[in-house]
Formats: structure tokens, sequence, C-alpha cells
């Protein structure tokens, strides 16, 4: 065989290799209780250290942080649980609350196999397939969680998700239950729901089928914009926790001043104020 037929070969291998899909690694959920999903290397990569606040400090969303903690509790028991569609307006803490009951769950002397949780990207929904083979058939329970979950025009995505919550033949595993949070209550946009409608032959079936994604999710877990008094309330909670020294009077004022400023209140722009006060002061804080 002469070199150039053997370079040429070289070369083919090396293509068909390229082409060969990754192997799915086998996961070691020992290594954490906390892992991203890398749908190009079919890894879960753990996260050692998760960038949450305590449960404690989560304030003036009381009902939905404890329906959230009593569907997470009994998925993590191995009784029955809801898939959880948290929905609502920006900054009200609704992907904190997901991080803070998970790790308020494993922290009770209750649970003694700790509850997995693992974060999937918006953008790699089409892979959860793949995420479920892994999960599946293992001694641990997970939570999965997407974070801002919505889908835009022409989007077809949200059927992979369709098909992992209820709609698949095999379904979701029940080792795994899929909390997302969104701004929208039914994930997708209403004027590609209403333009569904109005070019539709059976307009009703045309946008059925994309409306019921959000009814795969049992429990609906609704944030609305704080007032001013639940607004000063998660203040006052972050003040009181990290021990900043200030009087009240001056605490509102300026809370109430930086929330103006920025033409929104939240629990968002409370811990932002918090940060610069803590900063301000001279004040180490570790959420």
């Amino acid at each position: 065989m002469s070199q150039i037929d053997t370079q040429l070969l070289e070369r083919i291998a090396l293509l068909l290799e390229r082409m060969t899909p990754a192997t799915a690694a086998a996961p070691d959920f020992a290594t954490a209780d906390a892992f991203v999903w890398n749908p190009q290397k079919l890894a879960l990569l753990p996260v050692h250290k998760v960038n949450r606040v305590d449960l404690g400090l989560l304030c003036a969303i009381e009902r939905v942080r404890d329906e959230l903690v009593t569907n997470t509790l009994r998925f993590a028991k191995g009784l029955p649980a809801n898939n959880a569609l948290l929905w609502g307006a920006r900054g009200m803490g609704k992907s904190s609350l997901v991080k803070a009951v998970h790790g308020a769950i494993n922290q009770r002397p209750d649970i003694t196999t700790p509850l997995k949780l693992i974060e999937i990207h918006r953008e790699d929904i089409d892979s959860l397939p793949a995420l479920m083979s892994q999960l599946r058939d293992t001694p641990f329970r997970f939570l999965v969680f997407c974070d801002d979950l919505s889908f835009d025009h022409d989007d077809t995505s949200y059927k992979s998700l369709k098909a992992v919550l209820e709609g698949g033949i095999e379904g979701r595993p029940g080792n795994v239950i899929f909390y997302a949070t969104s701004n929208r209550r039914h994930l997708l946009p209403r004027d590609m729901m209403e333009n569904e409608r109005s070019t539709a032959i059976n307009p009703g079936e045309a946008v059925e089928e994309k409306v019921s994604l959000s009814d795969r999710f049992g429990l609906w877990l609704g944030f609305h914009r704080c007032s001013q008094d639940e607004y000063l309330a998660m203040v006052h909670g972050y003040v009181k926790a990290f021990k900043l020294k200030i009087s009240k009077n001056r605490l509102d004022a300026r809370a109430i001043e930086w929330a103006a400023q920025r033409g929104a209140r939240s629990g968002r722009t409370a811990w932002q104020f918090v940060q610069d006060l803590a900063g301000e002061l001279g004040v180490a804080i570790q959420p």
C-alpha cells in the first residue's frame, strides 16, 4: 500500500471518529449534591458550592415557599410529587427559592440520601432525553432545574420537554422531578399562540399542543411584584441576618431611594441594596 493510500485511510478514519456520537461518561453522584449538565460531552459536571441564599432569608414569598418545600420533601422521601413551574415577576426569588429549598431539604435529619440538584440550561432542553438516560435506574433522586425557561417562535425544543414530563413512551423517570422558572405563565409568547389560532383551519387544535406544555407542571407557583412594605421586610431581614448597624429610619429612607432609582421593588433589588450597604459599612457578607 502506498504512502498516499495510507494517509487517505487515516484521514477517513479520523473523520469517522469525529462523526461518532460521544459516549456518555458514567457520572459519580457521590462527588457532589449539585451538577450542571453538559450536553456536548454528555456529562454531569459537579458543583461543590452552590450559589444560594438561606431559605430563611427569602421574605414575602412564604406561601409559595411552603408549597415548594412540601412538594420537594415528599419527593425526597419517595412519595408522589409534582413538577413545578415558578412563574411571574422578575427578581422575586424564583430561582433563589429552588436552590434554597434544595439546600434546606438536604439539611434535614430525616433525609438520609441527599437529593441531587441538576441544572440544565434553556438552550439544552432538547438534550433532556440523553440526561434522563443517565439518571434512570440509579439509587439517587434528582431535582432537574431549568432557570428562565421560555420558547420563542419556530422553537420546537419544547417537544422534548413535553415528552420527558409526561408524554413520551418512557416518560419522566420515577426518581426525577422537574422544576422550571419563567416570566411567562404559559412559556410561549402570546402573539405566537394568537398567530397560530388566526391562521389555522382548526384554531383550537392548533394551539392546544403549545398551551398544554404548562399543563405538564402539576404545581404552578405565582410570584407577583411586591409592595413597599414587603420590599422593606426583605431589606430588614437581610440587615438583621448580616448584623448591619444602621438606624431603621435611615435604612428605610435609603432602601426606598435605591428602589426608586431602579424603578423596581423586588427581592433582587433588596439584595443589591444590602450588598451596597454592607460594602459601605465595611462588612463582609456571605449569602
